[in-house]
C-alpha cells in the first residue's frame, strides 16, 4: 500500500479549499512521525497566514479516516500517523501478493534501452562499466513493471578501423582464429601501420570499399571478427550478471544499407546543407562557443558516415520498425550534446514523432583516489575482466566481488562521478552490496534456525512499525527509480530496508518470543528477505542463502 500516494490525495482537497488552488500536499516519510507534509510553510507567505494557523485549517478539513491522525507541529508540519490496525493488514495484503502490492503498470509501453555498446576487436575496459550495469538495472525494472523492454546493444562494428584491422589480418595469414587480447593488440598495430605506412593506409582504405561492398573475403574475416568479438563480450556479461543475450546486438552496419535512404529523405526534406563538401544538419538552438550554429555531420566530405547518421537511421527503425514508444541512450554525460541535436534532427524528419519519447541518460565517471580518471598505475586504461578478476579474489564469494562493483555503482545519482575504493566497496557495514548481501543471508539463517515458519503480522513495538513503514516503501521507490532513470533511488531503500531490519533484530527478539510474538516477528523477517531479494534482482544483485 502506497502510503504516501494515499495520503497525498486525501490532504490535497483540504489543501486546495485553504489555498484556493491545487497545492503539492509533499507528503515525505519522516522521523518525527510515519509521515508528514510541510506544505503549510509554503503557503504562509502566499496567504498572508501564519503557518500554524493554515496547518490547523488543513487538519480540519482533511478527511483521513480509516487511514491516518493528523496532528500540527512545530512551526506548522502536518505529522500523520497510521492506525496500527491499517498498517498489519497492508502488510498481510503486501505478504499475500507475490508481487509485494506492486501492480503491473496499466499503461505498458514499449521501451527500446541502448546500453554498453563495446567495439569490436577490442576488450571491455572499465569505461564500459555503468552503461552495462545501470542499463541493464533499468531493463530489469521496467519489465518487472510490465513494460516491453528491448535491449539494444549497439556496437562499434564498421567503418575504417575495420578495414584497418581486416588488412593487417590477411597480412598476417587471414582467418586464423585469435584471442580478444591477440585481436587488441593487432588493432594497435593496424593504427601504427595506418599512421606511418602510406603503401598500408591505401590498402586499408581500399579495403573499407571491399568490405563496403560485399566483398566475400573480406566480409569473411570481419564476420569472424565480430562472431569472436560477441563470444568474448558474453562472457564479460555472464560474469558480471547483465541480462544482455546474443539476439540483443545490434552494431552500426546494420544500418548501413538504410544510410543513402535516410540522407535522400533529410535532402527531400530540405534538413541538409553541404558545408565544405560535407553534409549537415544544423538544429535550432545548437551554437559552438563562437556563437555559430553548431553542425551535425550526417555525410562526410568523402562520402563515409559517421555516428550521427548511423545513430538517426537507428531512431528510425526502432521507431518505424521496433514500434518504440520510449527511447533510453544509457550513454556518457560527454555524449549529451550529440544525442540532443540527433533528437532534434530526428523530430523535424518525423522519425521521432509526438507521442515517442527519447532521453539520453547521461552518467558520470568512475575514478581514482587521485581523483582522476581510473586507470592503472602505468597509465593505462583497465581492462573490465582484469577489474572482475579482482574483485572475485578480494571477495569471500565471487557474487560478493561482483555485487559490491555494481551496487557502488547503482548507490549514487548515476549523473555524478564516483570514486573507486575496493576496502569500501566491499565492506560488510555501510552503503554497500556485501551490507544488503549479509542483511539477506542473515534472514535466511534465522528461518533454518527457527525450524517454524512466519505467522499473522501484528505491529507494536517501534522497531517492528519502523519495519513495516519501511516495507511498504518499496513501491513507491522501486516506480521513483524506473520513472527517473534513477536506480539509486531503489539502491538507497534498499539500505534503509536492510538498516531497518538490523535494528529490527537486534531490538525485538524473534526465536526467544512468546509463539505469537514469534510468529508474527518471523512474518517480518519474510517479507523483509522477499523485499530484498526482488529489489536485488531488480538491480542485478545477486543473493546467497548463506555467507
Amino acid at each position: 500500500m502506497n502510503f504516501e500516494s494515499l495520503l497525498s490525495d486525501r490532504l490535497a482537497p483540504a489543501l486546495e479549499a485553504v489555498a484556493g488552488h491545487p497545492v503539492d500536499p509533499a507528503v515525505r516519510a519522516s522521523p518525527h512521525a510515519d509521515f508528514q507534509s510541510g506544505a503549510p510553510l509554503a503557503l504562509a507567505r502566499e496567504l498572508g497566514r501564519a503557518p500554524q494557523e493554515i496547518a490547523a485549517e488543513v487538519a480540519t478539513r482533511a478527511d483521513l479516516a480509516g487511514l491516518a491522525e493528523i496532528t500540527v507541529s512545530g512551526p506548522g508540519f502536518l505529522n500523520l500517523t497510521i492506525g496500527d490496525d491499517l498498517l498489519a493488514e497492508s502488510l498481510r495484503l503486501t505478504g499475500a501478493d507475490q508481487r509485494l502490492g506492486v501492480p503491473a503498470t496499466a499503461a505498458p509501453e514499449r521501451i527500446v534501452i541502448d546500453y554498453s555498446g563495446p567495439n569490436v576487436a577490442k576488450e571491455m575496459h572499465v569505461g564500459h562499466l555503468r552503461s552495462t550495469i545501470i542499463g541493464d538495472a533499468l531493463a530489469r525494472t521496467l519489465e518487472w513493471l510490465g513494460h516491453d523492454v528491448v535491449r539494444v546493444n549497439h556496437l562499434g562494428d564498421w567503418g575504417t578501423p575495420f578495414g584497418m584491422l581486416v588488412e593487417h589480418l590477411v597480412d598476417l595469414g587471414g582467418a586464423a582464429d585469435h584471442s580478444i587480447r591477440d585481436l587488441t593488440a593487432f588493432y594497435q598495430d593496424a593504427r601504427v601501420k595506418f599512421d606511418t605506412d602510406d603503401d598500408f593506409r591505401t590498402r586499408a582504405r581500399l579495403r573499407v570499399v571491399a568490405l563496403q561492398s560485399g566483398d566475400p573475403l573480406s566480409r569473411d574475416l570481419w564476420q569472424r571478427l565480430v562472431a569472436q568479438s560477441e563470444r568474448y563480450f558474453l562472457d564479460v556479461y555472464q560474469r558480471l550478471g547483465v541480462t544482455l543475450g546474443p539476439d540483443d546486438f545490434a552494431g552500426e552496419s546494420r544500418y548501413q544499407d538504410d544510410l543513402p535512404v535516410l540522407v535522400a529523405e533529410l535532402l527531400a526534406q530540405g534538413l541538409l546543407t553541404d558545408s565544405d563538401g560535407a553534409l549537415c544538419a544544423f538544429p535550432d538552438g545548437f551554437t559552438g562557443r563562437d556563437g555559430d550554429a553548431l553542425p551535425l555531420i550526417v555525410r562526410k566530405a568523402d562520402g563515409g558516415f559517421g555516428y550521427a547518421a548511423t545513430d538517426l537511421a537507428a531512431i528510425r527503425h526502432r521507431v518505424g520498425t521496433l514500434g518504440a514508444d520510449r527511447l533510453l541512450y544509457v550513454v556518457g554525460a560527454p555524449q549529451r550534446t550529440h544525442f540532443e541535436m540527433v533528437f532534434a534532427v530526428a523530430r523535424k524528419a518525423g522519425w521521432l514523432p509526438g507521442g515517442v519519447t527519447a532521453e539520453h541518460l547521461g552518467f558520470g565517471s568512475i575514478l581514482g583516489a587521485d581523483g582522476k580518471m581510473l586507470k592503472t598505475r602505468a597509465g593505462d586504461t583497465i581492462k573490465l575482466a582484469e577489474l572482475l578478476d579482482e574483485a572475485v579474489a578480494r571477495a569471500t564469494a565471487p557474487a560478493i566481488g561482483i555485487g559490491a562493483i555494481k551496487y557502488a555503482d547503482l548507490s549514487g545519482d548515476r549523473r555524478g562521478d564516483y570514486v573507486f575504493d575496493w576496502d569500501r566497496m566491499l565492506a560488510s557495514t555501510g552503503n554497500t552490496g556485501p551490507y544488503l548481501q549479509y542483511a539477506y543471508a542473515r534472514i535466511r539463517s534465522l528461518f533454518r534456525k527457527a525450524g517454524t515458519g512466519p505467522g499473522p503480522v501484528t505491529v507494536t513495538e517501534p522497531a517492528e512499525r519502523a519495519l513495516a513503514l519501511t516495507l511498504l516503501g518499496f513501491e513507491p521507490a522501486l516506480r521513483a527509480a524506473a520513472g527517473q532513470a534513477e536506480p539509486h533511488r531503489l539502491a538507497g531503500y534498499l539500505h534503509d530496508l536492510a538498516v531497518a531490519f538490523s535494528v529490527f533484530y537486534e531490538r525485538c527478539p524473534v526465536l526467544r518470543a512468546a509463539d505469537d510474538v514469534r510468529a508474527s516477528r518471523l512474518g517480518l523477517a519474510e517479507l523483509t528477505a522477499r523485499t530484498l531479494h526482488t529489489g536485488m534482482f531488480l538491480l542485478g544483485i545477486e543473493t546467497l542463502e548463506e555467507i
